[in-house]
């Protein structure tokens, strides 16, 4: 997966989406991105999920995103604990799963959770 996280920060580059991070497991990808003013963050996705889909095809994978997508803002005094979060996937999926980690860092947002919302 390390070459797909590089080929997000390349994505990035191509479309003034600055990638500060890139990680995740085989079910999930975390991104820590900072957007250009001008671009919503569902653009940002979508050409992140579209590019990225692309080249895992070109690279052999039967592969496709899921519809949904989380995205939460990070102000800067948090910038490098989320950097060292995503750098680190695998040792905090191996105590939670990605399921039990979206709820609990939702309900720590302060936002309502319903699962059917947010897995389907």
């Amino acid at each position: 997966m390390p070459r797909l996280w590089k080929y997000f920060a390349g994505i990035g580059r191509n479309h003034g989406i600055h990638v500060l991070a890139a990680g995740g497991v085989s079910n999930h990808v975390h991104l820590l991105i900072v957007l250009p003013p001008d671009m919503a963050p569902a653009k940002a996705v979508q050409v992140l999920k579209a590019n990225s889909s692309r080249w895992l095809r070109e690279h052999g994978l039967n592969f496709s995103w899921q519809e949904g997508y989380g995205a939460f803002s990070v102000s800067g005094t948090n910038k490098n604990a989320v950097m060292d979060y995503i750098e680190h996937q695998a040792e905090h999926h191996a105590k939670r799963s990605y399921d039990g980690e979206f709820e609990a860092f939702v309900r720590k947002c302060g936002m309502e959770f319903d699962p059917k919302d947010a897995f389907g």
